[in-house]
């Protein structure tokens, strides 16, 4: 798709520096005057210069990139919240040494007490398939509960839950027993509500005492991330969003 591409449009020198390094634009005017900025290997003087992806930019001889919308998928842990502020808990963008995260936003949350999965970029387009309740995107958690399973789960989330305050019942979802003994299920769901997964089994007279995010849509979380690591996602991964 067109959406996840590099852009090859051109840009001013000026602009493509701000982009690359996080700087202002005054501060990348001084950067060109300074004669630290090569373009193509020949030293540029002209902020207003237009570059593209196909040249060859260096600033002080580290080679700069220009930027394209960014992807992340981070391993988000306990005590961390999907904002970009918060007055009681420390927020996710924490995490992450990115050039301008404050352009960056959470494609779905996790409450502040759940970890795994979250996915980060700058592209809304992108973002949208994921959290649009129209494209119906799958998210897998991983459930520990504090109560047995009980025998009637399996249907009865296949049916739909009612919560309380709302007005339907919630799309059906996939439920699969992991350990019976240790009263760990998946969750399947295609929706968002707010704390959905903990109310629906609320519902049943249940209390979810762990919930661990795997999935959303095709992406599933790198087992070889830690708690608070994170990567830039393949390009495999971005593509799948928009199938």
């Amino acid at each position: 798709m067109a959406q996840n591409k590099v852009q090859q449009d051109k840009a001013r020198l000026d602009k493509f520096l701000c982009d690359a390094l996080g700087v202002t634009r005054r501060e990348a005017t001084i950067l060109i005057k300074r004669r630290e900025v090569t373009v193509n290997e020949e030293v540029c003087k002209v902020a207003s210069v237009k570059v593209t992806s196909e040249c060859r930019v260096e600033w002080q001889g580290r080679e700069l990139k220009m930027r394209g919308p960014r992807y992340i998928m981070l391993f988000k842990p306990d005590g961390f919240v999907c904002s970009h502020e918060d007055g009681f808990n420390q927020t996710a963008f924490a995490l992450i040494d990115e050039v301008k995260k404050e352009d960056l936003h959470f494609a779905g949350r996790l409450d502040v007490d759940t970890t795994g999965l979250v996915l980060m970029t700058d592209d809304g387009k992108w973002s949208h398939r994921i959290t649009a309740p129209k494209h119906k995107c799958e998210k897998t958690y991983r459930v520990l509960l504090a109560d047995a399973i009980g025998a009637d789960y399996i249907e009865r989330f296949a049916q739909g839950i009612e919560l309380r305050n709302e007005a339907e019942a919630t799309a059906p979802a996939i439920l699969e027993i992991v350990d019976a003994s240790n009263n760990e299920v998946l969750l399947t769901i295609t929706e968002g509500k707010y704390h959905q997964v903990k109310r629906m089994f609320a519902a049943l007279g249940n209390k979810v005492d762990e919930l661990h995010r795997e999935r959303i849509g095709n992406i599933v979380l790198d087992e070889t991330l830690e708690p608070g690591e994170y990567r830039n996602l393949t390009q495999e991964e971005i593509d799948s969003v928009w199938k």
